[in-house]
């Protein structure tokens, strides 16, 4: 509630622009409080203000008098000026705010037994707080500008960011009945967020969105998979940072591990698939990185890829092709991207995996596989992520042991930090080529001011 207890107690509005505004007030004085004696005197007033000033809305009680608002009733009559307008209590010229919002021509702030409702034109309510929220999402690759808002005073800027997702590998080209792996997945982009106190931050603020890892080429006939490119560094300013994943290797054509991208961290990328998988983001477990930390991408059906915030690792392939390598899954960062399709010195078709999950700590629920065979398909991609969890993984393409037949291509990674998915194998001949992997998945933010 409201009470005015001194002589040097008032209420009193603050205004910002030349809009009209009319308020109302009704309180109800206790002339005797604690004395057993009491006696009620209600009262009211209606003042009006056109201009940017701040303005006496109730007076200070008498001596022995306890004045209780009961209710209070700002209206912006002006037909075209909003105006910034905050209550703020005078205690002896000590001055308290109470509640601050933006009224828009016809709108209402209203107080109402020790509750604030901020209401439309058509006196529908917006919130029982009467607090507005202003909310700014980035998804262009590179450089953009949040800027803080004016319409109202805000307290609080609470800030949320996925790095870029690393790119698949690209499939293996084969040629003969050898080994021939598919590309590793991508590893996720990390997640990072934080709170700012709103009169700490600039009036504007860079934020960078991190780029999409590259997809890994294919070569010629006969020829290795190429790595898929490592996702982009997102950032609020230089204070809050989210590194990207690391791109899954490109698929070997000989019996040797095929490693997926390492997760990006909160400190650090992830780094690329090699022949004993890509290396988590800063800070590891071995720096003592715990929910930041970017996990190392995998090597077969591993189950140990997933992540917290870091991001997830890129599935990656044994040094017997195994089927289902899935991409691991992050609890709030990017999944990683699941592994192409390889074939077997038979050569006999293996299947590859599922891209990882964002809020997920089991690998693969991402996007699909494609299918192997004769007439293999390509992996779906991710799901985008949103305020509340990173983009998914690609799904890895499928692979062929058909003469002339290409490789499907990997999933794109989601909106959000997914890893790309590894390209499949193609068959034998002028033709069969590896299916590239699939691209990452931007970065993400989002900005809420309230």
């Amino acid at each position: 509630m409201l009470n005015l207890a001194l002589t040097t107690d008032k209420l009193q509005l603050i205004t910002t622009t030349a809009a009209t505004l009319n308020v109302h007030a009704s309180w109800v004085d206790d002339l005797n409080p604690g004395t057993g004696s009491d006696a009620f005197t209600p009262g009211k007033t209606n003042t009006a203000i056109s201009s940017a000033t701040t303005t006496d809305i109730v007076a200070a009680p008498a001596a022995t008098t306890v004045r209780n608002i009961k209710y209070l009733a700002i209206t912006n009559t002006h037909a075209t000026l909003s105006d910034i307008v905050t209550v703020q209590f005078n205690a002896n010229a000590t001055l308290f705010p109470d509640v601050s919002c933006t009224l828009l021509p016809g709108e209402h702030l209203i107080y109402r037994d020790g509750v604030w409702f901020h209401y439309d034109t058509n006196m529908g309510v917006y919130s029982a707080a009467a607090y507005a929220i202003d909310v700014q999402v980035f998804t262009a690759s590179g450089a953009n500008t949040w800027t803080k808002p004016t319409s109202f005073i805000p307290k609080v800027t609470l800030v949320k960011i996925w790095g870029g997702g690393g790119g698949g590998g690209g499939g293996a080209s084969s040629a003969t009945a050898a080994v021939a792996k598919g590309g590793g997945g991508g590893g996720g982009g990390a997640y990072a967020e934080t709170r700012y106190v709103a009169a700490d931050l600039p009036a504007t603020v860079t934020v960078t969105i991190g780029s999409a890892g590259a997809s890994g080429t294919v070569g010629a006939t006969g020829a290795a998979g190429n790595a898929g490119g490592v996702g982009g560094t997102t950032s609020f300013g230089t204070t809050l940072l989210a590194y990207g994943g690391g791109g899954g290797a490109g698929g070997a054509i000989t019996g040797v591990v095929t490693g997926g991208g390492g997760g990006g961290g909160t400190g650090g990328a992830g780094g690329s698939g090699s022949t004993s998988a890509g290396t988590g983001g800063l800070p590891t477990a071995a720096t003592n990185g715990v929910s930041g930390q970017g996990v190392t991408g995998s090597v077969g059906t591993t189950t140990t890829a997933n992540a917290e915030n870091g991001g997830a690792g890129g599935a990656g392939i044994d040094t017997t092709p195994t089927a289902s390598s899935l991409g691991g899954s992050s609890l709030y960062g990017g999944g990683g991207g699941g592994a192409g399709g390889s074939h077997t010195a038979v050569p006999a078709v293996v299947n590859g995996g599922a891209g990882g999950a964002s809020n997920s700590y089991v690998t693969g629920g991402g996007g699909a596989v494609g299918t192997s065979g004769g007439a293999p398909t390509a992996g779906t991609a991710g799901a985008a992520g949103s305020s509340l969890i990173g983009g998914a993984g690609g799904g890895g393409g499928g692979s062929t042991v058909a003469t002339t037949v290409a490789g499907g291509a990997g999933g794109a990674g989601g909106r959000g930090g997914g890893g790309g998915g590894g390209g499949g194998v193609g068959g034998a001949g002028a033709g069969g080529l590896g299916g590239v992997g699939g691209v990452g998945g931007l970065g993400y933010a989002v900005v809420i001011s309230f």
